[in-house]
């Protein structure tokens, strides 16, 4: 029998309402600190424009969540985009974002490499520039099994949104200027790697049907968000074992880890897995890295880029100095998200 004949089981009302429906209760259980565009599914934080402050606009396809809609507010992004689900949102209402957002300063756009995203972002940010406003942006391409090392810009981006947002809005929130921002975020996307494993396909609402097939005694290496090609398709392995081959991957890639060197961490679940499996891969990261002489300086463990109920998770990886190491370290508070900084 193969995972993928089960029938969807979801909580939702009108499949192609999804989107709309998530957006409002997610305005409603934290009105106090965003407020959504009329009409759109677009939220911004109810302290925004705020002047002299470069303005992060994130966003993509819903059915990640909590990317990209739980990580905004302070020292994280400033704007949320939604297309639906796992498609990207229009050029139209990612240009009413960047006009919402921007206070003079300047917005960065923050998203992750795919194809219909770079699209529509691009255009809005010709439509905004048109206005006199000042955009640049920074796709994510943390995936390494989407494309070899020479041709980083076409890899998928996935779990590094949350570094590259957390930074950028450190940065953003201390009121550096914007040749600064956009330097610091550039930075992390460029310091990031990530692998994961799928163990089961997602169902797409408004299809009813997984989208991928996988045995139950399979795993696929490399899988993307939404299904994508993974490396290769192999037999379901321990905690332990699956780690190691995600560990190969990211230290056989072009980051150049070295003894003595520091990284930050993202075990990030993709919907279905338990905290336990998460602690456990954790668990035998840290010590592959440890026999290597590689320090991790912070761990984020969690479900931060999901793609609906699929169960597996990812590793992602950013090589830190001392400067991405303060923003690293400043304080964040979204939703879904928050660091003290103490």
């Amino acid at each position: 029998m193969e995972g993928c004949k089960m029938k969807m089981k979801k909580l939702i009302n009108d499949p192609f309402a999804v989107t709309t429906e998530l957006v409002e209760g997610f305005v409603l259980a934290n009105k106090d600190k965003v407020r959504r565009l009329e009409g759109i599914n677009v939220v911004i934080r109810s302290d925004m424009p705020r002047k002299g402050k470069v303005g992060i606009v994130i966003g993509g396809g819903s059915g990640h969540e909590p990317l990209f809609l739980e990580f905004i507010g302070k020292g994280m992004g400033d704007c949320s985009v939604h297309g639906n689900i796992f498609a990207s949102p229009s050029a139209d209402i990612i240009y009413d974002g960047i006009k919402a957002t921007d206070s003079g300063s300047g917005v960065i756009l923050i998203y992750g490499n795919y194809m219909g995203d770079i699209i529509n972002f691009d255009m809005a940010q010709d439509m905004a520039r048109s206005d006199g406003i000042r955009v640049e942006t920074v796709r994510v391409w943390d995936d390494v099994a989407s494309a070899p090392p020479d041709q980083k810009d076409e890899r998928r981006g996935t779990a590094a949104d949350l570094f590259v947002i957390k930074i950028a809005g450190a940065a953003a929130e201390q009121g550096l200027p914007f040749d600064e921002v956009l330097r610091i975020a550039e930075k992390a996307r460029d310091n990031c790697r990530s692998i994961g494993v799928a163990l089961s396909s997602c169902t797409l609402p408004a299809v009813g049907k997984p989208i991928f097939e996988i045995g139950d005694d399979e795993m696929m290496v490399g899988m993307g968000l939404h299904g994508e090609p993974g490396i290769k398709k192999a037999e379901l392995l321990s905690a332990d074992k699956t780690t190691e081959i995600m560990a190969d991957v990211i230290l056989g890639d072009d980051l150049d880890l070295q003894k003595g060197d520091e990284i930050a961490v993202i075990v990030n679940g993709y919907g279905s897995t338990t905290r336990m499996e998460m602690f456990i891969v954790n668990r035998r990261f840290h010590q592959l890295m440890t026999s290597g002489g590689i320090d991790i300086y912070g761990t984020y463990l969690g479900n931060f880029c999901t793609s609906q109920e699929m169960a597996g998770l990812s590793i992602t990886v950013m090589k830190l100095d001392d400067e991405l190491k303060k923003y690293y370290d400043e304080p964040a508070q979204s939703y879904s998200f928050t660091v003290s900084g103490e």
